[in-house]
This record gives structure tokens, sequence and C-alpha cells, in this order.
């Protein structure tokens, strides 16, 4: 496959620049766990699987893991993680919306914060729809954005809008995913749903790590101006951070969370999705 993606070029950096720690991710697999109520025949299946940040913990306990992915490098990230791929895990490059996969293949499709990502989200979900087993899981996913991080965010945004040769997105992410009318489609399918927040936690960074994430252009929006003009954007952002935040090794603070729409089509629903909060 060789459509170049933005991914390929922040595999490296992908990991230290998010919020999710391996600690968080352990005890989210614990809720996921719980939620599906899984045993050790349980298979999973992640579209979007990146680095493996969600779902390693799955892997490292035994279960049949799945992940798809556009970027080659993201998911040689992934690998570089285990001693060796065992097994259990079966890693695919190839277009993530497009799921080459039999019917009735996984007990347990997980999604974080990748429907923005795909072109034509009725067919994804058909697939979804497609390759999950009877009374299997459709797991949407999110990791919410720690305040402080997306106000620094906002900051970086308006500053890079002045530059003639800035190509806003059309819609952002968030207006993207409230967009999608999940729960109309998945209901006439007959699938039911809960919401979780399976995990709340706080992140600390200085204004120096933020700032060096958007230097090492960590994220999509850094690959929206031509690098010429990428130079200008961070000098300038820089100088905006110490004249605002008083000193680069100013330390800020938020919570994140970690969301689960839990979709299901059962006849047990209040059974099976019933996870103390």
């Amino acid at each position: 496959m060789n459509k170049s993606n933005y991914y390929d070029k922040i595999s490296q950096v992908y990991d230290k620049t998010r919020w999710l720690t391996e600690s968080v991710a352990e005890e989210v697999a614990d809720f996921i766990l719980d939620l599906v109520a899984a045993t050790p025949k349980t298979s999973f299946l992640e579209p979007g699987v990146g680095t493996g940040l969600n779902v390693i913990p799955l892997v490292k306990r035994g279960y049949s893991v799945t992940g798809i992915d556009i970027s080659e490098q993201m998911l040689n990230q992934f690998r570089q993680k285990l001693n060796r791929t065992p097994e259990n895990l079966t890693l695919v490059h190839a277009d993530a919306s497009q799921l080459p996969f039999a019917n009735n293949s996984f007990d347990v499709v997980l999604t974080v914060h990748m429907l923005h990502t795909v072109g034509d989200r009725k067919i994804f979900l058909d697939e979804i729809n497609r390759v999950l087993k009877p009374e299997g899981f459709f797991l949407n996913c999110q990791w919410i954005t720690p305040p402080a991080r997306k106000e620094f965010e906002a900051y970086f945004r308006a500053i890079q809008s002045k530059y003639d040769n800035y190509r806003p997105k059309s819609k952002s992410q968030d207006k993207a995913i409230e967009e999608i009318d999940l729960e109309q489609y998945l209901r006439e399918k007959g699938y039911k749903s809960n919401y979780f927040v399976a995990k709340k936690w706080t992140v600390s960074n200085t204004i120096a790590e933020l700032l060096d994430f958007f230097k090492s252009r960590a994220y999509g929006l850094c690959w929206q101006a031509s690098d010429e003009e990428y130079d200008k954007v961070i000098i300038e952002f820089e100088k905006f951070c110490i004249h605002h935040y008083g000193s680069l090794e100013r330390e800020i603070s938020s919570e994140a969370k970690f969301e689960i729409w839990a979709y299901r089509i059962h006849l047990e629903c209040d059974r099976c999705i019933s996870v103390s909060l």
C-alpha cells in the first residue's frame, strides 16, 4: 500500500505525545473485559490500531487480537513493543475502513477516536455489523482531550490560521463525530446502547513539553501548512507561549477521560451491559 499519510511521519513520537499511559490502558482493558464478559476465547478487532496503545494489555493477557491500520510505520511501532509477535496477535496493513475479514469473525470491534477519519461512515458501519458475531459488541471510544491541552491547541490553531497557505479542514474532528448518527443507524439494525466513562485521570505537562510536541508535528493539524510556513508558525507560537504562560517550565494539569459507547444486539441487554461505574 503506497498511500501516504501523516501517521507514517509521526509514528515514532505518537505514544509520547498522547495522554493515554500504559497504566491507564491496563485499567481501561479491565473495564472492557468486564463490560463484554470476556472469556479466554473472546476475540477483538481494532480498526485503526496504530501503535497498539489500546489493545496491548489484551494481547499480553492472551486474548485473540487483530489490528488493521493504513500506516505500516505505526504497525512497526506496535511490533517493537513486543519481543516477538505472539500467535494471538494479527496485524494487517490495509485501509482500516475496509475490513478484509469474513462475516461473524469477531466478538468485539473496538474503534478509538477514528470514525472521523473514515470517508464513508455508513459503509464502515455496515462492515462492522458484518464482521461482528451474533450478540457481539461494538465499542466506539474516545480519549477526551484534557481541557488544558485543548486550550493550548486552540492558541496554536489561532496563530496557524493567520498564514496564507494554512489549509483548515472543512469540519473539525469533534464536529465530524457529532454528525455521525450512530444511534439511529445502529438502532435500526437492532442494537441497544449504553454509555460509560471507563477511566478518568489527570494529565500534566510543562509548556515546553507541549511546545515540543507541536515542533515535532505530532498532530494532524500540524500538517495543514507548508514546511516553510510551519516554521514561522512555531516561532510565533513559542513567543506567544512565553508571554502568555510566563515560563516554558510552567506545568498545566487537567482531567482526561476514556469514554465508551457500547452497542450490542441481544436479548439480555441489561445483564450484559451492567458495569459498575
